[in-house]
């Protein structure tokens, strides 16, 4: 622990926000691509359709991807319901590695299958920042700490 001589222990205190706000913005802009049609995004109806009939993804679990990508993403980014936030971007990263990109290896540059997609590597690295705050918590300065008083 990194405590400086009045106790002060800025890792802790700082570490879970430097992990919580790029995965949060990532999340929620990816989430709002599907959902909303922004960022180059296609919008819930081309989303839900794409997933049914491309990917053989229910609607339903289309639905719920996107609020654990847009919703938690906001949930991580705030500090709110972090623990579940993230476990809600942890199965959405586990399913998209499987469904998408394992077909495209590892890297994101390697040539895609049928041009679709990318290797896993960069969502491997979301999935260790949701897991990370899955175990650790919000830390200090989330909205969990002054919702539940914990």
């Amino acid at each position: 622990m990194a405590r400086n001589s009045s106790g002060f222990d800025a890792t802790n205190l700082i570490a879970p926000m430097m992990v919580r706000i790029p995965l949060g913005l990532i999340m929620m802009a990816h989430g709002a691509q599907k959902l909303l049609g922004i960022f180059g995004g296609k919008g819930l109806t081309s989303t839900l359709a794409h997933f049914e009939k491309g990917l053989g993804i229910p609607a339903i679990f289309t639905l719920l991807a996107i609020i654990a990508e847009f919703g938690g993403g906001f949930g991580v980014l705030t500090g709110f319901l972090t623990r579940l936030s993230a476990a809600g971007i942890s199965a959405v990263m586990l399913v998209a590695m499987y469904k998408i990109h394992w077909a495209n290896g590892f890297f994101l540059n390697m040539q895609c299958v049928a041009g679709v997609g990318h290797g896993i590597e960069y969502n491997v690295a979301l999935l260790g920042m949701a897991l990370y705050l899955m175990i650790a918590g919000g830390g200090q300065w989330c909205l969990d700490r002054l919702v539940f008083k914990s």
